[in-house]
C-alpha cells in the first residue's frame, strides 16, 4: 500500500487510525498549498482532488477517510476501532456520521469560505462569506449539543476508543487553528480533547 498524505484534518484522521493499529503505510507527500492536488497525477488516484488516497497493492485506489479506515480495519481487525461486534460497529458508525455531518462539515465549509477563501475560491465552488459564518454557528451549536449527549462518558462510544474519537479529535485540532476553537461551555469536550490529545497516536 501507498499513503497519499498532505496537510489538513482529513489525512491526520487515517495518520492515527494507522497509529493506534501500529501500523506505518509507505507515505507520499502531496502539497496541497501548491495545488499538486488539482493537477493530472492526483486526479487520477483520486478525481475529487481531495486527499488522502491510499494505492492498493492491486494498484487501485481508494479515498475518503472513513471508507480508508474501514479498509484498515478490515484487514487489521485489532486492535478494533470500528468494533468487534455489529453492534459496536453500527454505534461508531452512527456516532461518525453524526460527528462528520452535524460538526465536521459546517466547520470545513465556513472555513474555506472565510479564512481558507484565497485558498479555495479557485478551486471550488463556495459560500458566501456571510453564509460561513452561519456554517459556522451551526457546527458550534451541534458541537454544544453533542457536549450534552456525551457527558459522562471517557469517549464517543463510552469506554471504547474508535473512529469516533479520531475523527472528532482530527477536526477539533484543525478548529483551534482556524478560529473555531471549542467552546468554553463545552466542558466534556474540553476534558475528552485533553484525554485523547495525551494519547501518542495523536501526534501522527
Amino acid at each position: 500500500m501507498k499513503f497519499y498524505n498532505s496537510i489538513g484534518p482529513n489525512p491526520h484522521v487515517v495518520r492515527m487510525f494507522a497509529a493506534e493499529k501500529g501500523l506505518t503505510l509507505p507515505t507520499v507527500s502531496v502539497d496541497l498549498l501548491a495545488g499538486e492536488n488539482r493537477q493530472p497525477a492526483h486526479m487520477a488516484r483520486n478525481p475529487t482532488g481531495t486527499t488522502p488516497a491510499l494505492e492498493l497493492d492491486t494498484g487501485k485506489f481508494i479515498a475518503e477517510i472513513t471508507v480508508i479506515a474501514d479498509y484498515l480495519e478490515e484487514l487489521h481487525p485489532t486492535p478494533a476501532l470500528i468494533g468487534s461486534t455489529p453492534e459496536e460497529r453500527a454505534e461508531t458508525r452512527m456516532w461518525t456520521r453524526r460527528i462528520d455531518l452535524g460538526i465536521l462539515e459546517p466547520m470545513t465549509n465556513g472555513f474555506r469560505a472565510s479564512q481558507g477563501r484565497g485558498l479555495f475560491e479557485p478551486r471550488m465552488k463556495l459560500v458566501s462569506p456571510e453564509a460561513a459564518e452561519e456554517l459556522k454557528a451551526l457546527a458550534r451549536h451541534k458541537l454544544l449539543w453533542l457536549d450534552k449527549e456525551l457527558d459522562g462518558r471517557q469517549f464517543v462510544c463510552g469506554d471504547r476508543f474508535t473512529l469516533a474519537d479520531i475523527l472528532l479529535f482530527a477536526f477539533m485540532a484543525f478548529g483551534a487553528e482556524v478560529g473555531q476553537p471549542i467552546p468554553d461551555e463545552a466542558k466534556w469536550v474540553k476534558a475528552w480533547f485533553e484525554r485523547v490529545k495525551a494519547r501518542p497516536s495523536a501526534a501522527a
